[in-house]
């Protein structure tokens, strides 16, 4: 069955790691026939949550009209939603936090979100695998919190300058996960 993915990515460096793996999901789910819709958070303008709880009542996601407004409706149209990210100084960019921040509008509208599939790419500069967990554990929080089904993560530590990923099999992971959907 051919999906709908929707990728988020954190990354403001278009030549980094987590880019590289995620232009390798993204190839190798689009030779697969699915549809692939991308937003990388630290090129759109995405404010933090306000916790106004005021989310949809002005028939958009977020009362304070940002990018975050056209994320949510793809969110909502998605079979599978991918998040792709590099550890900041020990959790995800603030870029992508901003972003997974307001998808508890999706919560506070009741939108009928429940049921998705979803995936985590990410990777570190430490070669400790616990580093990792910064985003890992809110990753996997947001998928039980919204009753999303994790399909897989791709986990890569020790990369920090662009390029470092062609060192490791991070690409080849990302590729091989975009088959699981």
């Amino acid at each position: 069955m051919k999906k709908n993915i929707v990728v988020i990515t954190g990354s403001p460096r278009k030549n980094g790691n987590s880019f590289a793996m995620t232009d390798s999901f993204i190839a190798a789910a689009q030779a697969e026939g699915h549809t692939v819709t991308r937003f990388d958070a630290a090129m759109l303008n995405v404010g933090g949550c306000r916790a106004c709880e005021t989310c949809f009542k002005t028939g958009k996601a977020c009362s304070f009209d940002d990018d975050f407004n056209k994320i949510a409706p793809a969110v909502e149209s998605a079979d599978t939603v991918v998040f792709s990210m590099p550890v900041y100084w020990y959790t995800m960019p603030a870029q992508i936090k901003a972003v997974i921040d307001k998808m508890y509008s999706l919560c506070v509208g009741n939108r009928p979100v429940a049921g998705k599939e979803c995936a985590l790419i990410a990777c570190c500069e430490e070669d400790d695998m616990t580093v990792l967990d910064g985003v890992r554990i809110p990753y996997e929080r947001t998928a039980a919190l919204l009753r999303w089904k994790s399909v897989g993560e791709v986990l890569i530590s020790g990369v920090l300058a662009a390029g470092e990923i062609e060192k490791t099999d991070g690409k080849a992971q990302a590729a091989v996960l975009a088959k699981k959907f």
